[in-house]
């Protein structure tokens, strides 16, 4: 999906976005059942807690210091899900946010991502624009559930008007 801006090597390598700590772990993919079945299978020892129907890997009490790593992270090929990876992390480092009212939806860039976010806002906002921005917003609408609270210092890249 994110063809054209981040090459497989590059994220292979960093991986920081499999990797919560409590100050992130809002920020945890939420999967669908197929997925969350999947991962189950692959990793037994996987919890989860229930959305409503969609999952989030269940990361227990961290302590201030301890990172936990999304269980389909294989250390040394990258995530076991394959063509089931979750929507959210198939366009990390952007994410779809909302405002506290719920009145707009918008694209977002994490500031943490070490590849992308020293490039320009124009850059990924045109890419946003031409690649992305329909698909992500038709499946917040159908998933509503991977849809995040907006959180300051997220630079936002397209927007959209509730209906």
């Amino acid at each position: 999906m994110l063809k054209g801006l981040l090459d497989n090597k590059t994220c292979a390598e960093c991986r920081i976005c499999c990797g919560f700590d409590n100050t992130d772990l809002w920020e945890m993919p939420v999967m669908n059942e197929k997925t969350a079945r999947k991962l189950k299978e692959l990793r037994p020892d996987t919890r989860f807690t229930d959305c409503g129907g969609s999952y989030v890997t269940d990361a227990g009490e961290l302590s201030d210091d301890e990172l936990f790593y999304c269980p389909a992270l294989d250390h040394e090929k990258g995530c076991i899900l394959g063509e089931d990876k979750p929507f959210d992390c198939r366009i990390w480092p952007f994410r779809v946010m909302e405002t506290g009212d719920k009145r707009f939806r918008m694209i977002t860039v994490s500031p943490v991502c070490p590849e992308i976010f020293d490039r320009p806002l124009s850059q990924l906002s045109e890419f946003v624009k031409e690649k992305l921005e329909n698909t992500v917003f038709e499946y917040a609408e159908k998933n509503p559930e991977t849809v995040k609270k907006y959180i300051k210092g997220y630079p936002i890249l397209a927007i959209r008007k509730q209906k």
